[in-house]
């Protein structure tokens, strides 16, 4: 279910405001290096445990390497190629494209003799980012592909030190905009990749690197059709909250809650995002609004729910809810109670729990069968919890709770040739939503037509 499309109105607000934000601190930025005059903005983190930073870069690079032939290209040119290059191995196939979010994991800077390695890789950090709730609670609703991209050089431009270059598919290098641990990427290459395996999503580009360093590049979906590129060292395992940070701006639509010395009074009106306000919290829960369902409530990132001034990049006028998470430092891998909130809503409008076994579109007879398949979020972490319930004409058949396959007439249809609707839906009832329009988000249905 591609967040570029299903998305947009919400990926363009999130672009748009953030673009707003990367130019307002372009001065503070670090000059760009040289590229071929395209550039995107992107957010990097310069410590393992520190907060995050912004700056604008190429979307190309200087070091990526020249496509590699095809088989049918080799065969006229007499030319060697690599069968394994653009090959994609399901890591997490979850369910239908359709129903689920889907991850593409690429490496870069891994030759023909180490596409093991990367394979190895890519499941290390995808279970990293999955220990991590809320992505633990939902990886079901996760599929994740790794696409194999062959280098001709082991390793990435920048590691050890900046006078090394190799040449790799995608081009990573550190020193990307004078920044060390800034690892930009060749976005059209990288896009080339993406493109091969079933849909894609979001963009994990995994650089064959032990020395720490990544990037988060977003609002992407109306140039590449998916939202989001992040960048991570290999091995290196504070690189992986990189990743789950950055994907949280894609999939929660969440804002950065650290902000720049001397940035001042926030300018704008009130913010899009679920986690930053300029309301106090006696005006919020007055309101009614953002967070306020939450205000007071402990949090899993310490101390208690409330505004805390500083977010969005701006010192004062605009709050975030709690005084330390993983949108504000990498010193923590706790999104506080609104931001866990927002992923559960954004992982809903991206994909489903429920897939219908039996095409909706086609009539059913009170004989007929009517299946659906559900699914298995993840371990029972006591944060999602689905149910299962299926409607006649709007009304529940309570004996067939949390069935996977039931017949019409044992709901009670009746035998009266008029035309009656059966509905199987799955309501996620998780205590991490308060939320009423969220609620409604965490609920999929599908409606068959039975007659006779």
């Amino acid at each position: 279910m591609h967040i570029g499309i299903r998305g947009s109105a919400a990926a363009t607000v999130l672009a748009l405001a953030v673009s707003l934000a990367a130019a307002d601190i372009a001065g503070a930025a670090d000059t760009p290096t040289a590229g071929n005059g395209s550039y995107v903005d992107v957010e990097y983190f310069p410590e393992p445990a520190g907060e995050g930073a912004r700056t604008s870069v190429p979307t190309d690079s200087p070091h990526t390497q020249r496509a590699r032939p095809t088989a049918s290209d080799s065969r006229q040119r007499g030319t060697a190629t690599d069968s394994e290059d653009g090959e994609v191995v399901p890591l997490a196939e979850t369910g239908p494209t359709a129903d689920r979010l889907d991850v593409t994991i690429i490496g870069d800077g891994y030759t023909t003799a180490e596409q093991d390695d990367f394979l190895e890789d890519a499941r290390t950090k995808w279970d990293e980012v999955t220990d991590i709730d809320p992505y633990k609670s939902y990886e079901g609703l996760f599929n994740v592909w790794a696409v194999k991209a062959v280098s001709e050089d082991s390793g990435v431009t920048g590691d050890p030190s900046r006078d090394v270059v190799r040449n790799t598919a995608l081009g990573s290098y550190f020193w990307c905009g004078d920044t060390e641990r800034l690892i930009c990427v060749d976005l059209d290459r990288t896009k080339t990749y993406a493109d091969k395996a079933p849909a894609t999503d979001l963009v994990i580009v995994v650089s064959n690197s032990a020395k720490y360093g990544g990037a988060g590049y977003s609002g992407l979906a109306a140039d590449y059709g998916y939202d989001g590129v992040s960048t991570l060292s290999s091995d290196n395992d504070r690189s992986t909250l990189i990743a789950a940070h950055e994907m949280a701006h894609s999939i929660g639509l969440l804002a950065d809650e650290y902000q720049y010395a001397g940035y001042g009074d926030y300018p704008h009106p009130e913010p899009v995002y679920p986690n930053a306000s300029t309301l106090t919290a006696d005006r919020m829960a007055a309101q009614r609004t953002k967070w306020a369902a939450w205000l007071g409530e402990p949090d899993p990132s310490g101390g208690v729910v409330g505004t805390y001034e500083g977010a969005d990049y701006y010192e004062y006028g605009v709050y975030r809810p709690t005084e330390n998470s993983i949108m504000r430092s990498l010193n923590t891998d706790r999104f506080n109670l609104p931001g866990r909130e927002a992923m559960i809503a954004g992982f809903y409008r991206s994909a489903n729990a429920l897939t219908p076994l039996r095409n909706t579109a086609v009539k059913a007879t009170r004989f007929t069968r009517l299946s659906v398949e559900l699914a298995d979020l993840g371990p029972d972490t006591g944060l999602s919890r689905p149910q299962l319930r299926w409607y006649v004409d709007g009304r529940e058949a309570r004996q067939a709770r949390g069935r996977t396959s039931v017949l019409p007439s044992a709901l009670g249809v009746p035998s009266d040739r008029r035309t009656h609707k059966v509905t199987a839906t799955v309501v996620d009832t998780t205590t991490a939503v308060r939320s009423g329009s969220v609620r409604d988000l965490t609920s999929n249905s599908a409606t068959w037509t039975v007659s006779r």
